[in-house]
């Protein structure tokens, strides 16, 4: 709640707000344009459907209904303990740069030494992934959503802390967007067969993991010096819009007198 215009928001949504309401009105950042509309609603609870406990001949009999749905060769296969395989797709929306190694090779400054010897240097690198970025992910039935987290961080050479992302399912209904994130422990491909192969139904999505409590401890130094910075030009930039909304007061209350 905004102590100034009482614009109120859900916690979960802060950090998507744009919105400055401590001067007059055309003052506020404007939209660049980038941000794309929210239609997404968050949910805590897994629906009804989510809930259901199968047998193995009820599993056999979602897997061949599945397989006569899609129109790939994306199948699923039971195995003979009664666990099975499959695909799942995950859309990666991070609007924040992940990092990923790079290694700098340093010739020795030795001398008289022939030949060219060189030392590895660990280095990283950061960069945003490409919108629209879309993996699949051939995993078994009892694979949880952390170790699928785990996976597209491997696959993408990703080396940020794992903690800093969560799995989401989005499905779509009645025109809305429902987003819930999974837990550690829960299994994607079985949410998978449960659903269908609709991407209406249930996609699954990786973004950040916004908790509300930032753990600080899972960010590296260069990292948490580059908050600092951030941090400081943000305060910096709201001392001077501060500086200048007062001092147009100031003129107001001279020219009136």
């Amino acid at each position: 709640l905004s102590p100034v215009c009482s614009f109120t928001c859900h916690y979960r949504c802060r950090a998507l707000v744009r919105l400055d309401c401590s001067g007059p009105l055309g003052t506020g950042d404007e939209d660049d344009g980038t941000e794309q509309a929210l239609e997404d609603t968050n949910v805590d609870e897994p629906s009804e459907w989510e809930k259901t406990e199968l047998d193995q001949a009820q599993v056999e009999q979602r897997i061949k209904e599945y397989n006569s749905q899609i129109n790939s060769n994306l199948f699923m296969s039971l195995n003979k303990d009664g666990s099975y395989t499959g695909f799942i797709k995950v859309h990666l929306k991070l609007v924040r740069p992940v990092s990923v190694p790079a290694t700098k090779r340093v010739p020795s400054v030795q001398a008289g030494r022939p030949g060219p010897r060189t030392q590895g240097v660990k280095r990283r690198t950061s960069f945003y992934l490409p919108k629209g970025t879309v993996k699949h992910l051939h995993i078994l039935s009892h694979t949880r959503a952390s170790e699928v987290i785990d996976a597209l961080l491997r696959k993408f050479t990703v080396v940020d802390n794992p903690h800093k992302f969560a799995l989401f399912e989005r499905s779509e209904k009645d025109e809305q967007v429902y987003l819930r994130k999974l837990s550690d422990e829960e299994q994607p491909l079985r949410l998978r067969l449960l659903a269908g192969p609709s991407e209406k139904v249930l996609s699954f999505v990786l973004k950040e993991n916004e908790t509300g409590e930032v753990n600080w401890d899972a960010f590296t130094l260069p990292e948490l010096h580059n908050f600092l910075r951030i941090l400081q030009r943000e305060e910096e930039e709201h001392v001077r819009r501060l500086r200048h909304r007062y001092a147009r007061c100031r003129q107001k209350m001279q020219e009136a007198l």
